[in-house]
C-alpha cells in the first residue's frame, strides 16, 4: 500500500509543480500590462492607495499626433526595438535616450486622444518599461521643454511615438 502511495507521490508533485509554475507565469503576464485608464477613473482613485499616476497624453504638430509622458516632454520610439515588451536600448544608448520607467505603485492612465494599449514590461535590469501598443517608449535627453521634438529622426532610428503606431518619415533638413 505504501508503494502504489511512493509511487502516485511524484506524479502528484509534478502535477502540482506544473500548476504553480503556470499560475505563477499567469500572474506575472496579467501583472505586467497595466491597461490605460480614462482619466476620470484615474481620478476616482485614492492617491495614496495607488502611488502616483501617470497620464500619457497626445500633442499633435507638424509631425502628426504622437504621445507625451511626464512633464508633457515627446515619448519616441526606437525602430530597432523589433520584439513587443523588449528592449535593445541599452549602454549608451539608455544614458541619451531614458526609458519611460514606472516603480512598483506608480499607475499609467491615458489621457484625451491615446487609444492603444499602455503596459509595462521587465527591462534587462528589472525596472519596468512603458510600452505602447508593445513598442517600448523613450525621452531625448535632448529635449528640455514640452513640445520639443529634438530627437526626431536621429540615425533614422529614432521617431516621435505616433498615436497610430507608426513610425513617420525623418524631419526635412534646413542645412543647404
Amino acid at each position: 500500500m505504501s508503494s502504489t502511495h511512493s509511487s502516485s507521490r511524484p506524479a502528484r508533485s509534478r502535477i502540482l509543480g506544473a500548476s504553480l509554475a503556470i499560475g505563477a507565469l499567469s500572474a506575472l503576464a496579467l501583472g505586467s500590462v497595466a491597461h490605460a485608464q480614462s482619466p476620470s477613473a484615474a481620478a476616482m482613485e485614492s492617491p495614496a492607495a495607488a502611488g502616483e499616476a501617470y497620464t500619457v497624453d497626445a500633442a499633435t504638430t507638424d509631425l502628426g499626433t504622437f504621445l507625451t509622458g511626464e512633464d508633457g516632454k515627446t515619448l519616441y520610439f526606437f525602430t530597432p526595438d523589433a520584439v513587443p515588451g523588449a528592449s535593445v536600448c541599452e549602454g549608451d544608448c539608455i544614458a541619451n535616450w531614458p526609458a519611460f520607467l514606472l516603480e512598483a505603485d506608480e499607475t499609467l492612465a491615458a489621457g484625451e486622444g491615446v487609444t492603444g494599449v499602455l503596459a509595462t514590461f521587465p527591462r534587462s535590469d528589472g525596472t519596468m518599461q512603458v510600452s505602447y501598443d508593445g513598442r517600448p517608449v523613450y525621452y531625448f535627453i535632448g529635449d528640455q521643454a514640452a513640445g520639443d521634438v529634438k530627437g526626431q529622426g536621429i540615425g533614422d532610428v529614432w521617431f516621435v511615438a505616433a498615436v497610430d503606431g507608426s513610425v513617420p518619415a525623418p524631419a526635412a533638413s534646413t542645412a543647404p
